[in-house]
């Protein structure tokens, strides 16, 4: 009797033990079959994983650039509440200035015409280098404009029309404008697409030395870069390169064609460029100079086109407009 229950409880160990290495063979094999591919399995992750991080780096770029942009067009370089009233009154000064009379008739010569005065105060600086200065004759102006700037720019028209045609009366003209300022602060020379006559001044002043008048009159002698007859990029890389707060700048545009585009619009868009102070004064004053080739040449109506954003540039900006009436 004992000996039967013994034996039963012998087979019964043997089976669970059956059952036991069973399991554990099962699971060793299912391991064996998931390290197998587990490689694969990781190795595409990991490769999930860096493109996610990738773009989400490239998301993060974008908005950060679309934030700089957005403050910087909420700010700009000037952008607070007294720059926002500063443009509202410049808006309002001009628009009465439309419709008032103006004051001096439109010259019909060049003896009558030659760059009328335009009045600027000199700063205590230009009094104090013109104490010395005493001047060849009684006339100390450009064809009328007082010597009143302490820093100019030339912006020069280089198309074909001009250089091919009164390239010497240009240079005579701007030594002229060199030789009445006794003494200024800085120049420089850019035509009218903004390309500067000395690269390595770009967005810098060129200091006023005998040697660097002598340069520019020497180097404009063959300078001839790509134009494409419109004053506009030179006219706002004056401004947004050279104006700061105090100096008393000069532009004189030189040229005799404008072939395209709305004088109006082009007039409105130096307005919000060279926007006028708390004084009513302009950034800078915008003088120029108009050479008649168009209608030696029979396109009168690009030379009247650009005569009448000269007038209306000058006019709006405290400059004067001479037109030259021979070669």
């Amino acid at each position: 009797m004992r000996r039967r229950r013994r034996e039963a409880v012998d087979n019964l160990n043997l089976s669970f033990l059956d059952a036991i290495s069973c399991g554990f063979g099962a699971v060793i094999l299912l391991l064996v079959i998931t390290m197998l591919f587990e490689p694969e399995s990781i190795q595409t992750t990991r490769k999930e994983a860096e493109a996610l991080i990738a773009s989400l780096q490239q998301q993060l770029a974008d908005i950060q650039a679309r934030t700089l942009s957005l403050a910087s067009q909420l700010a700009g370089p000037r952008g607070d509440k007294q720059q926002t009233i500063a443009e509202l009154q410049a808006e309002l000064t001009r628009i009465r200035g439309q419709y008032k009379p103006t004051k001096a008739p439109v010259p019909d010569t060049a003896e009558e015409g030659e760059l009328k005065a335009a009045r600027q105060r000199l700063t205590e600086e230009m009094r104090r280098m013109l104490v010395d200065y005493r001047p060849p004759a009684k006339d100390t102006t450009v064809g009328g404009i007082p010597v009143d700037s302490e820093y100019i720019i030339f912006v020069i028209d280089t198309s074909g029309s001009m250089y091919q045609g009164p390239w010497q009366l240009v240079l005579r003209k701007i030594s002229e404008t060199l030789a009445v300022y006794p003494k200024l602060r800085g120049i420089q020379v850019m035509n009218d697409e903004g390309k500067y006559m000395f690269p390595s001044y770009a967005g810098k002043w060129m200091p006023d030395t005998p040697g660097v008048r002598k340069n520019i009159i020497s180097r404009l002698a063959n300078w001839n870069p790509y134009s494409d007859s419109s004053p506009v990029e030179g006219i706002v890389e004056a401004i947004n390169s050279f104006y700061e707060p105090g100096r008393k700048i000069s532009i004189y545009i030189y040229g005799d064609d404008f072939p395209q585009g709305q004088v109006e619009a082009v007039a409105r868009y130096v307005d919000r460029i060279n926007t006028a102070g708390k004084d009513g004064q302009r950034l800078v004053r915008i003088h120029a100079v108009g050479f008649p080739t168009q209608f030696a040449g029979g396109q009168d109506r690009n030379g009247t086109r650009f005569a009448n954003l000269m007038r209306a540039l000058c006019e709006r900006n405290d400059g004067s407009f001479v037109a030259l009436t021979t070669l």
